[in-house]
């Protein structure tokens, strides 16, 4: 089975691929041109948001690709601004409206804050009664066919206890910044024991890691390349991943990823700290 057809099983019996084409920072023309092509080769979710602005483009090359709806995964985020019952069900109707779409597989809160506010420590301020508004509005989307799951992104231990103890439904994902040297235990291990899985994004530490020496040298091992190792890497931890690309060459290498690191190169690269 290659990484392509892999897929998981979220919480709520719904299963996602294991692979997503990322499209942050995509400008809506590349997204025409990169949804269509990797839907033509194979990818079957792609991952997008409110706030990227591209969703009209994930929609043209949805259609230029003639996949049809049924065989593909969406991913989108509601704002991090976006903190009343009002605010996400517009953003919900805005991304159903330019996706062309009569249902969303899966909807994220993109932020625990709205992002003026938001930093990965525990000092910044808390916005916990705002995102039981937030997720009540997702809720009754979700029980009422619109969506199919109900995620988060950027949430800390802290943000998802608070959907824990004071919902009924359980968020299916959590989507974080996660790579080779930044693997956020904390968080990767609370969410395991709740049964909520990790999306990783910026795999390749946004850049950071391509010239690392360490990690090449790995690479060199498998015939790989450095991003193969970084894409590779959170897929052996069971983690999905949303390699972002509007090269066709990339678009294609991101998913060669049918190799096994072994565990002595997996536990060396868990060493790493970048």
């Amino acid at each position: 089975m290659t990484i392509l057809n892999k897929k998981l099983t979220l919480n709520n019996g719904v299963e996602i691929p294991q692979i997503a084409l990322g499209t942050w920072q995509v400008s809506t023309a590349d997204a025409v041109h990169s949804t269509a092509f990797a839907l033509k080769n194979g990818y079957r979710h792609i991952d997008g948001a409110h706030g990227y602005g591209n969703s009209k483009g994930i929609r043209a090359g949805i259609a230029a690709s003639k996949v049809k709806r049924e065989e593909i995964f969406i991913t989108t985020k509601v704002r991090g601004e976006s903190k009343t019952y009002t605010a996400v069900m517009s953003d919900v109707y805005d991304e159903l409206k330019d996706l062309g779409t009569d249902y969303i597989d899966l909807v994220l809160v993109h932020c625990p804050t709205p992002w003026r506010f938001f930093s990965r420590d525990d000092k910044r301020p808390n916005f916990y009664l705002e995102n039981l508004e937030v997720w009540r509005a997702l809720s009754e989307l979700y029980e009422n066919g619109f969506i199919r799951a109900i995620g988060v992104s950027n949430f800390n231990v802290a943000d998802l206890e608070n959907l824990l103890a004071n919902t009924d439904i359980k968020p299916v994902v959590n989507q974080i910044l996660f790579h080779i040297g930044y693997t956020q235990s904390d968080i990767v291990e609370y969410c395991q024991a709740n049964n909520i899985l990790i999306e990783a994004y910026s795999s390749l530490g946004t850049g950071s890691l391509l010239g690392n020496a360490d990690i090449q040298a790995i690479a060199d091992k498998y015939d790989a390349t450095i991003p193969q190792i970084c894409y590779r890497y959170p897929v052996q931890k069971g983690h999905i991943i949303l390699p972002k690309s509007v090269h066709e060459k990339y678009i294609i290498a991101n998913t060669q990823l049918d190799f096994e690191i072994s565990e002595e190169d997996m536990l060396a690269l868990d060493q790493l700290f970048i």
